[in-house]
């Protein structure tokens, strides 16, 4: 679990980062309207997800090893549990 939120985080501020360096860069002097935020918005989401790629992959890869030791824990639970139905 704490993987998880650690990724979303980094991911969260990552975000927020881009964002606010491309507002500084150059879209605080457009007008700041709907339009705007927007578009700025959606330029961050695309150049944030790009960067996670290559800036967040250990954490990824930390909860993606994660997920699968307890996806087999949960297997693992599910065939002993199999078994015991089929020895009664």
């Amino acid at each position: 679990m704490r993987a998880l939120i650690m990724y979303t985080v980094a991911r969260v501020w990552l975000f927020l980062l881009t964002f606010g360096l491309l507002w500084v860069l150059g879209a605080r002097w457009l007008a700041w309207d709907g339009t705007t935020v927007l578009g700025l918005a959606l330029a961050s989401l695309v150049l944030s997800a790009l960067a996670s790629l290559w800036l967040l992959r250990g954490m990824r890869a930390e909860l993606a090893a994660h997920v699968e030791a307890r996806a087999r824990r949960a297997r693992d639970a599910l065939d002993a549990s199999r078994r015991a139905e089929d020895t009664e």
